[in-house]
């Protein structure tokens, strides 16, 4: 716990990046018109949001961004906003997802996420996308999100009153980066713990633990993590790759050597394998052109 106490300390300071003050102020959208579903049809004034950041040449790819921070907060800034100017240098564009906290409300943050997926999708006209190269992404507790999105979605209600809704919120791949997978034995207890609560059921653990909910429809998936983290263990990512790998879906895992949680503060030579490596792994499955080499 220390350790991630740590990390989110480190995001802080990153979060005044030195290219953010050039970069164009992305585009901020309310994702529900503050009239947010809680789940089981009810509804709250409340509201969820999505930052884009449009890069100046779009190549058609966007990627939904979820932030970690263990269902209590979210690193907006190294693991949200640094990532979405960062795949603009690669012709990506980046929507950073303020999903809201559970408090209470596990399915808050999934349909937040499904709600971003599909709202991308709906302005893929108007961001010069293409609707079958939309992805998501997160890191720790917004990996488990992100994973979440990968294995809980629909094709959407033909017959929804909602343009937005009728559209499918399944991703057409996923990046996690030391990602919470699993809600058992090797879960992250402080994101299990604010995002099922107390006592959950083992119903609910079990829908929740990612790795046993893959099927042979899951996107394709890219995983990196080290070898040393405490806070969330590799057992998560390696768990989900083997069951990727079981139901044939296309999927890759870096395990890195070290740089624990948080990848050493968002920085050096394991920071940099997974953002090479995730480019290359884009580019083998034609959702980018082979990334030249970084600006950064």
């Amino acid at each position: 716990m220390k350790e991630m106490k740590s990390t989110l300390l480190l995001s802080l300071a990153f979060i005044i990046l030195p290219c953010l003050h050039a970069a164009p102020k992305p585009e901020r959208l309310a994702l529900w018109d503050n009239h947010a579903p809680i789940g089981e049809g009810k509804f709250k004034e409340e509201d969820a949001w999505i930052h884009v950041h449009r890069p100046a040449k779009p190549n058609g790819a966007a990627v939904v961004i979820c932030p970690g921070g263990g269902y209590g907060m979210q690193v907006m800034g190294a693991e949200g906003h640094g990532i979405a100017l960062w795949f603009n240098d690669h012709g990506v564009t980046g929507v950073v997802l303020q999903y809201r906290l559970p408090r209470g409300r596990s399915f808050v943050p999934l349909l937040d996420a499904q709600r971003a997926i599909r709202t991308v999708r709906s302005n893929a006209k108007k961001w010069n996308l293409d609707p079958k190269r939309i992805g998501i992404m997160g890191f720790s507790a917004g990996g488990h999100l992100a994973s979440t999105a990968a294995t809980h979605f629909d094709k959407g209600d033909p017959k929804a009153k909602d343009p937005v809704d009728r559209l499918s919120c399944r991703p057409d791949f996923s990046i996690l980066v030391y990602p919470v997978v699993s809600m058992g034995k090797h879960t992250h207890r402080g994101s299990k713990r604010n995002l099922l609560g107390n006592n959950p059921t083992e119903k609910m653990v079990e829908l929740f633990s990612n790795e046993k909910q893959v099927t042979k429809e899951t996107p394709p998936i890219y995983l990196a993590h080290a070898v040393d983290d405490r806070p969330v263990p590799p057992e998560n990512s390696r768990a989900l790759y083997a069951a990727l790998q079981k139901n044939k879906v296309p999927s890759e895992y870096l395990e890195l050597p070290n740089g624990g949680h948080g990848l050493n503060g968002y920085k050096g030579p394991s920071w940099d394998a997974w953002q090479k490596n995730s480019l290359l792994w884009l580019a083998k499955l034609k959702v980018i052109t082979a990334p030249t080499k970084s600006k950064e």
